[in-house]
């Protein structure tokens, strides 16, 4: 389930964004209106915690209002609908991201760190994985958190037009790594069976059918008899698909950050300029 942002009224969406007019004032209670108490900002941090809860099929400005003992319609008055909520609830828990994140000298840890952070923020707000990218909210704390990176990425010494790419790149790397462990934490409940039980009858009805699956698959054979590392620190306590993810994680992150150095050291070696 893809969803898009940026799709209510677009002065609206920004104007709450970007808290560029006052909220209005709630009317008294002695006539017809909310009560006192309501704001944006407590509309968006239910809406927050009924997603991060029950996922995003469960959102409604109906739950939401549940959620603070108010009627829907008690809601708009603050926010315009749910297309608008969906950008605030976007923006708001990208506050979570360090935007003010200090460079320790070393980009390699720098960027590992961020990584990782990143991929925690996006575990504990999983919803956050099925609002696209292509079509950006622009609010507030989503750019503090791009600007983070780009400060990080400035410390390799890479020209702008290379660091545009990487800043994709590393977020495509870091989502799909994210969205890989949530489905995995998700599978058995979504489908009735334990990982165990489909891995035992699938592998099982696999080996039964193609017999001759190794000689089909060769190198897919070796690489599979071939023994792996074990993570270092890997916690057995995580189930196998989670955990398999989280090393493919770190495996691959290595990897991506080793392209990063080598352009880094191609581009010393062409005299270019570490230029901010």
């Amino acid at each position: 389930m893809v969803v898009y942002a940026g799709q209510g009224d677009a002065r609206r969406s920004m104007s709450l964004l970007w808290r560029s007019a006052a909220p209005p004032e709630p009317r008294g209670t002695a006539g017809p209106g909310p009560r006192p108490g309501l704001t944006v900002d407590a509309i968006v941090t239910a809406a927050i915690a009924v997603a991060d809860e029950d996922g995003m099929a469960a959102l409604s400005m109906r739950a939401v209002g549940e959620r603070l003992g108010r009627t829907a319609m008690a809601l708009y008055t603050y926010v315009p609908g749910k297309r608008e909520l969906l950008d605030l609830m976007y923006d708001a828990v990208h506050a979570e991201l360090p935007a003010g994140r200090a460079g320790s000298g070393d980009w390699r840890t720098d960027l590992t760190d961020w990584a990782r952070d990143t991929l925690a923020f996006y575990l504990r707000h999983p919803w956050v994985l099925q609002v696209s990218q292509a079509r950006p909210v622009l609010g507030p704390h989503e750019y503090a958190g791009l600007d983070a990176l780009v400060r990080l990425l400035y410390g390799t010494g890479l020209g702008a037009e290379v660091l545009r790419r990487l800043v994709g790149t590393l977020f495509h790397f870091v989502r799909g790594a994210a969205q890989t462990v949530a489905d995995a934490r998700e599978a058995a409940s979504a489908t009735g069976r334990a990982d165990e039980e489909w891995w035992y009858a699938r592998s099982a009805a696999l080996m039964e059918l193609v017999p001759d699956f190794a000689d089909r698959y060769p190198e897919l054979s070796r690489m599979e008899r071939e023994p792996a590392r074990p993570e270092p620190g890997g916690d057995d306590a995580v189930p196998y698909p989670e955990r398999e993810a989280r090393e493919t994680f770190t495996a691959g992150l290595d990897v991506l950050l080793d392209g990063i150095e080598t352009a880094v050291r191609r581009g010393r070696g062409a005299g270019r300029t570490d230029t901010p």
